[in-house]
């Protein structure tokens, strides 16, 4: 396996433990081109009209079943031949990230904080989900941040950026309460090998213990900025279980004002705490999302 799929033995093994009856399948496709997807603004228009303006310029698409925003292409195009992309009328993003915006399912008026929010994808489609939030967008890189800015202004979307470590919260965004936190952090990347393939080449074993840690630091961190009864919604694009369910359930025993909310969904594959989706299957990349609740 190791030569058939220029895989490191390392990885090969611990995705055999952990997903023993999909490890081949699921790195069988880690090794085809990926899809391209997108995201439509459904603030802007429908999915079927955007289809249709596809379409008029020899675009082929299909619907991403799972998500309401969703296409696949047939054939990936540059972002010059999509309709409307300049003016935010669509953007990239895989299936599986479309997910954490209906996870987290924020309402008119609620502050909401994205940690880690580069590039600022995920900030987008919660503000295309319910324009009326109050977001702010935090990243540890100044030079990422300028991402997150100009992929909102493309959407005209507004919200406050800034520049902080989700491991140690500090300054005017980390003195407030929100009502709706997602946490997309750090992590080894495993689920979305086939958009970046060195990281076969570029990830060590050596990597996880530090990751899994910083994980750890940045989830205690963040839990006392989230509001009694609000949602903190914790996500990875990696396959590895010490950074998704093992992660998760030993903060919700350390933490006594945190529970589950289990998430009810048809995608993915259920954990013992929250759900993950494997590369290829719906379209989309391996993602992780647990759902937490303040008590």
């Amino acid at each position: 396996p190791v030569a058939r799929y220029a895989y490191p033995e390392w990885l090969l093994q611990r995705l055999r433990q952990a997903w023993p009856e999909h490890w081949e399948r699921l790195v069988v496709d880690s090794l085809e081109r990926p899809p391209m997807s997108l995201r439509v603004n459904l603030n802007r228009t429908s999915r079927q009209a955007y289809i249709t303006l596809l379409e008029q310029r020899g675009i082929a698409a299909e619907p991403i079943p799972m998500v309401d925003s969703g296409l696949v292409l047939k054939n990936a195009v540059g972002i010059e031949r999509l309709p409307g992309f300049e003016d935010g009328l669509v953007s990239v993003q895989d299936g599986g990230a479309q997910l954490a915006a209906g996870l987290l399912n924020p309402a008119a008026g609620d502050l909401v904080l994205d940690s880690c929010a580069a590039p600022g994808g995920k900030s987008g489609h919660l503000l295309e989900w319910n324009r009326r939030i109050v977001l702010t967008a935090v990243d540890i890189d100044p030079q990422r941040n300028n991402r997150v800015r100009e992929n909102l202004s493309r959407l005209a979307f507004a919200a406050e950026v800034c520049q902080g470590d989700a491991s140690q919260p500090s300054g005017a965004w980390a003195s407030r309460h929100y009502e709706r936190i997602l946490l997309d952090v750090p992590c080894t990347a495993t689920g979305v090998i086939r958009r970046h393939p060195d990281i076969k080449l570029l990830r060590k074993e050596d990597d996880i213990a530090p990751l899994v840690e910083i994980q750890r630091r940045i989830l205690h961190a963040t839990w006392p900025l989230l509001k009694p009864g609000g949602i903190l919604l914790y996500a990875t694009c990696s396959l590895l279980p010490e950074e998704n369910h093992q992660q998760v359930a030993s903060f919700l025993d350390a933490q006594s004002d945190a529970r589950e909310r289990v998430i009810d969904g048809t995608w993915g594959h259920a954990c013992k705490v929250g759900r993950q989706t494997l590369p290829g299957e719906n379209t989309m990349d391996g993602f992780y999302y647990a759902c937490m609740e303040k008590c």
